[in-house]
């Protein structure tokens, strides 16, 4: 196996990692509510990383500018988690939520030319016109108690696609290491300091991990936050953009799989033909950015 090859599968097992984090949220795996769990993984995983970034040496090379912006970063991440989790909890199904999750390349050719200044492509509309009809065949083929998850998971996803551009801007001021700690340490710090007050709001909602909780927490925050984490970083020393984008976007083909053997999550043909629907949108929009390329590099 070439290092080619390597980076490759180095890179599904780590979107495979990432596919199985809607899995653990299923109250069928960790029965915390979203807040907590969110709560315990960015603990595990910030823990993990400080290790990994020397105990923290290298901070000190960071300009104090960007720790902060990094920082605020983490607390929209940390909000996207609390959303993603409570997606899968609202809706009671994986599957719904990771589909959700897949409109973050929607949302993104949106935001990224609002806040990098750079022209608007019509393809990037054409493409989310197509996110429509799969959209409203997954809500009008999923029962309506549903419903107010897929709200949810939508506001993730867009979570998640600020933070995604946002980091893009400043990704080369400091170690990804790094970053990644800066961050899940400001989304603890930012959960710990309103996880009382909700608390106080609702008395019924669980902190403590109990029994097999403690196992899949360690799974989450090591294996498909720490871990595939790395492994993704290695292999996208050795991938160019265009397969590193086409792989990312198979996390939700994976993760529906997985609730579908695993979880039992059976739903009706419709929802499955709006998630091909959607998926085929997010898959065709990295194939035109790359034919766009080459036209460009041609003229």
């Amino acid at each position: 196996m070439n290092q080619t090859q390597r980076a490759y599968l180095q890179l599904h097992i780590a979107v495979l990692f990432f596919g199985l984090t809607a899995i653990l949220g299923n109250d069928q795996m960790i029965s915390l509510p979203a807040i907590s769990m969110v709560w315990w993984r960015v603990l595990f995983t910030a823990i993990s990383l400080f290790f990994l970034i020397r105990f923290g040496k290298s901070l000190k090379d960071i300009p104090q500018k960007y720790i902060w912006q990094y920082m605020t970063i983490g607390v929209i991440v940390a909000l996207h988690w609390i959303c993603f989790f409570g997606s899968v909890k609202l809706a009671g199904s994986s599957s719904v939520t990771l589909v959700c999750m897949a409109t973050v390349a929607f949302f993104t050719s949106f935001i990224e030319p609002l806040v990098l200044k750079t022209k608007f492509q019509k393809k990037d509309l054409i493409l989310g016109i197509l996110v429509i009809p799969g959209m409203a065949l997954v809500v009008g083929n999923v029962s309506s108690d549903m419903w107010l998850g897929i709200v949810v998971g939508l506001l993730s996803a867009l979570l998640a696609a600020v933070f995604s551009v946002w980091n893009k801007m400043i990704i080369d001021k400091a170690d990804p290491k790094d970053i990644t700690f800066l961050e899940m340490s400001s989304g603890w710090l930012f959960i710990s300091l309103i996880l009382p007050f909700v608390i106080q709001f609702d008395e019924n909602v669980a902190f403590m991990p109990v029994g097999k909780d403690w196992f899949y927490l360690l799974v989450l925050a090591l294996v498909c936050t720490t871990l595939a984490y790395v492994l993704s970083l290695r292999a996208l020393k050795h991938l160019s953009a265009f397969t590193s984008m086409l792989t990312y976007n198979l996390e939700p083909v994976y993760g529906i799989l997985l609730a579908y053997f695993y979880l039992g999550e059976k739903l009706s043909p419709g929802f499955y033909l709006g998630v091909v629907i959607i998926l085929g949108a997010v898959f065709l929009n990295p194939i035109l950015n790359r034919k766009a390329e080459e036209k460009s590099k041609l003229t």
